[in-house]
């Protein structure tokens, strides 16, 4: 760790330093965010990015009494080191070690957990209006990007911050990405860029003006002061983008340069000494102070772990699911032009970059709008397109509603592509997927499917392409199957719906694994095949609807059935093999192996699935007791 930075114990300590000493600590921040992620993976860029405004909030507020609240916690890391956070700041994203993102019971300088976009306006409203209900003294700093205001929730929380006048300031940090380069028309607007002293001047000089018509001696007739409000509006349209926030009752400061500290720290202090509702736009560089990041953001926005010198990655990437679902979907739109790719801000995360480069008047990315997305799918599907709507399995949670009312009400052929299926790893109950079959199950007209490997993915997308009776959710992890011989290149295949299969037969007991678990069942029962136990594993492919034939055989077969899954087991799998036994009037030792009802923490998928019951071990272990309870 660098020297200045390991005398920073608190924010406190900030307000020794001089603006000189502060450049310092940022290149120091900046060395050790780069150095620990090269090791460990992270949000690299947007934490690179927000270092000297991270620093000025701190230096400016006085956390945690002021109230700072992050928007997602991409751009956090500087906010960590600089909150008692240093000394373990090389166990980020490791199990037991800090969090990437923002979590309350971490630190009391983590007022509000943060994993999804768009939240942080919100949040700062509901503080801020709490604060004046019961008569506290605090300020509260809500920050988000630009790529955030993309999302409706920004909107709706602007709408109702201005009507009431609310006393709380928004930094908007402006680097003009999200996750990938920014789109729509809004981001647009904000990147008009102009300088804060031209905008501030000219409206302070207008409302002097018209401070002067109102007070002084002359006698200005009524239409005058009208036309002179309409002069103001001209020239603050004319000039500034910030016209659209002072429309919704904000005051608009800025642009400021957000890496020129002996700008950002004035131009924060003056702002928060006003009064109601106000914005500091700062622009910034994501990926600031790395070459590899400056030039390519998108790559370094989650960066596995990289070699510092070269910016490549150490460790080769192979074949993954998101990668097969990409190249399988461009092949199939090459034959069928009524097929459509949509995405919200994940062009790249959910594998459809090369869809858009080869069918771009056929792609769309909504920003961080999945509720849009998925909306605007059901008016395609409607008209006749095929649209196929990549979301990771987190991010569909922030459309349900439409998922329901509009796509499966309707009975609309929308694909659901749910990529980041079961466990993520090191970025922990945030962007888990381990809800996603519990609540796309409960949901009428719904196919539910889940892939054991790439190469079942391409067949299960090109069925779901030629089903056309609803809709059709595809399930898949992140990573790969790491399953040999697969063949990428064959024809597709159609697996009828549901259908299930067996992989290998056994005695007294099955595994019936969904999806990539079916996987972690085959490597338990070979385990256990080394101890002469001899158990049969099936892969069912389908949870909704459910392969009754293949559940009747296992009950036929098998004194105990297991069923494993990477998602809650409260409603997910084992509860729809279970919820039909007893439908059936069947009485069946069937275990459901799963995560429990609680958020999974941050840890390796490997690391995970040992703690809870469902790596290849666990499962052999589970399996040997039921079987001999005396061992």
């Amino acid at each position: 760790m660098q020297k200045t930075l390991s005398q920073i114990k608190n924010p406190s300590d900030l307000k020794k330093l001089s603006i000189e000493q502060l450049m310092s600590l940022a290149r120091d921040i900046r060395s050790e965010i780069i150095r620990v992620v090269s090791q460990t993976g992270g949000h690299l860029a947007s934490s690179l990015g927000a270092v000297e405004l991270t620093l000025a909030l701190h230096y400016c507020l006085d956390t945690p009494h002021d109230k700072l609240i992050w928007d997602v916690g991409h751009q956090a890391y500087a906010h960590k080191l600089l909150t008692g956070r240093s000394e373990r700041f090389e166990t980020l994203r490791q199990k037991d070690g800090i969090s990437g993102f923002l979590k309350p019971h971490e630190s009391e300088y983590d007022v509000f957990g943060a994993g999804h976009a768009s939240t942080s306006l919100a949040a700062g409203l509901g503080m801020a209006r709490a604060r004046d209900l019961t008569g506290e003294d605090f300020k509260v700093v809500s920050v988000i990007g630009d790529g955030s205001m993309t999302c409706g929730l920004v909107y709706e929380a602007l709408n109702t911050a201005g009507l009431l006048k609310t006393n709380f300031m928004v930094v908007m940090n402006d680097n003009e990405m999200s996750i990938a380069k920014n789109v729509g028309a809004i981001p647009q607007m904000f990147n008009r860029v102009i300088t804060g002293d031209w905008y501030n001047y000219a409206k302070e000089r207008i409302e002097g003006l018209l401070a002067g018509f109102r007070a002084g001696p002359h006698k200005i007739g009524e239409g005058i002061i009208k036309f002179s409000h309409r002069v103001e509006e001209g020239v603050k349209g004319l000039i500034v983008p910030g016209l659209f926030f002072e429309e919704l009752g904000f005051r608009y400061f800025g642009p400021i340069d957000g890496h020129d500290l002996g700008a950002l720290i004035p131009a924060l202090n003056k702002t928060l000494n006003f009064k109601g509702p106000r914005i500091l736009h700062v622009m910034t560089k994501k990926g600031k102070g790395y070459f590899f990041a400056e030039k390519n953001p998108e790559k370094f926005h989650s960066a596995p772990p990289f070699h510092i010198k070269t910016g490549e990655r150490k460790y080769p990437s192979g074949m993954s699911f998101t990668l097969a679902f990409g190249k399988a979907l461009v092949e199939l739109a090459e034959k069928d032009k009524r097929i459509i790719g949509i995405t919200a801000a994940m062009s790249d995360g959910t594998g459809l970059s090369e869809f858009a480069k080869r069918f771009p008047e056929r792609f769309y990315d909504f920003g961080i709008a999945e509720s849009a997305a998925v909306v605007t799918a059901a008016g395609m599907a409607i008209q006749g397109l095929k649209p196929v709507v990549a979301i990771y399995s987190t991010f569909l949670q922030r459309a349900y509603d439409m998922v329901i009312h509009d796509v499966a009400l309707q009975n609309l052929p929308v694909i659901f592509a749910l990529d980041r299926g079961g466990i993520v790893g090191q970025d922990g109950p945030t962007h888990h997927g381990v809800f996603d079959i519990s609540y796309l199950r409960i949901v009428p007209n719904m196919v539910v499917a889940s892939p054991r490997s790439e190469e079942e993915l391409r067949d299960m997308l090109f069925t779901a392409l030629a089903y056309e009776k609803g809709p059709f959710a595809l399930r898949y992890p992140r990573g790969g199957s790491g399953l040999p011989n697969l063949d990428l290149k064959r024809s597709f295949r159609p697996i009828p719906i549901p259908s299930g299969e067996w992989l290998r037969q056994g005695e007294k007991a099955a595994l019936i694994g969904y999806g990539p678990m079916a996987n972690n069942a085959l490597l338990a029962a070979g385990i256990l095949e080394k101890e002469d136990i001899e158990i049969g594993v099936a892969n069912a492919r389908f949870v909704k609807p459910l392969d009754e034939k293949l559940i009747l055989e296992a009950v036929d077969r098998y004194d105990t059935i297991f069923s494993i899954e990477d998602n809650v087991v409260a409603g997910g799998f084992g509860s729809a093999v279970n919820e039909f036994l007893v439908n059936k009037g069947i009485q069946k030792n069937c275990q459901s192996l799963g995560f429990p009802d609680r958020f999974i923490e941050h840890g390796t998928p490997d690391e995970l699935y040992e703690e809870y019951g469902i790596s290849p071990e666990q499962i052999a272990k589970r399996i040997r007791l039921s079987l001999h309870p005396s061992l």
